[in-house]
């Protein structure tokens, strides 16, 4: 069917070449040209099936750093209770007197490495009433506001943090968060730390197709894996990903899946 689908695509002057052709030498075109086909054919398969295999290769590298915070974020909220608002924030404004003058003594204001910033305050109404009758019982009025801080120093800050539950003492209902500690300077560390993991690739690679008497070929596909950062000597490991705010020194880990060719 195919030769015949040949033929009829053949220009006009070419088909009537054909008619005045005699049967048996017709017959003996159609069978060669056939055969042609057949023949290329079987050899294309032929050459397919004699090409090597080609082998592959994939392995992970790692490469691990440690890494020294640069900067921390530091969040205070501080409260005060009274049985009026106007009660209340005249106790609040005590309260913040003595945490800003804390943060200062021990070297916690605003300057070129650090800024300590006191957002809006609010003041909100707690009524308590009895369960059975609804009366008010009691009503008191709670004050807040926040203290945003944001430092260089950060083992300062990490210092100030352990020592300002001290303020308890003081009457100040102070509630710190825990400082986050970030390293500001990780774009340009991430090429170098997935150069590092790409040679331990190679590295782990050679290794193994040396033992197998192959040798290592060109890359054929690299995979960027995720970053870690963790506290140092950590064994946890997310698929996602993971950064560690809680510590000043940590590690940083990147991990590379690169496939090579074997020959």
């Amino acid at each position: 069917m195919e030769v015949l689908s040949r033929i009829r695509a053949l220009p006009l002057n070419a088909v009537k070449i054909i008619r005045r052709t005699p049967p048996l030498v017709f017959a003996t075109t159609v069978l060669s040209v056939g055969g042609l086909i057949g023949f290329i054919s079987a050899s294309k398969i032929l050459v397919d099936g004699l090409k090597p295999p080609v082998n592959y290769i994939t392995v992970t590298g790692a490469s691990t750093e440690p890494i020294e915070s640069d900067i921390a974020k530091w969040d205070i909220k501080i409260q005060a209770e009274g049985k009026s608002q106007v009660n209340s924030y005249k106790k609040h404004q005590e309260s913040i007197r003595k945490t800003i003058e804390f943060l200062n003594r021990n070297g916690v204001r605003t300057n070129d490495s650090q800024s300590v910033a006191l957002l809006p305050a609010s003041t909100s109404v707690v009524k308590t009433k009895n369960s059975k009758t609804g009366e008010i019982i009691s009503t008191k009025w709670i004050t807040t506001q926040w203290i945003e801080i944001e430092s260089n120093d950060v083992f300062n800050i990490d210092k100030t943090y352990r020592k300002i539950s001290a303020l308890l003492g003081q009457g100040v209902l102070v509630k710190p968060s825990r400082p986050k500690f970030t390293y500001t300077k990780l774009a340009a560390k991430r090429v170098d730390m997935l150069s590092k993991a790409t040679k331990d690739a190679r590295t782990r690679a050679e290794a193994i197709v040396r033992q197998a008497g192959s040798s290592l070929g060109t890359v054929k596909k690299v995979d960027t894996g995720v970053f870690q950062i963790t506290v140092p000597n950590s064994t946890k490991v997310s698929s996602w990903g993971s950064y560690d705010t809680t510590t000043i020194r940590k590690d940083i880990t990147a991990v590379m899946g690169v496939t090579f060719i074997v020959e």
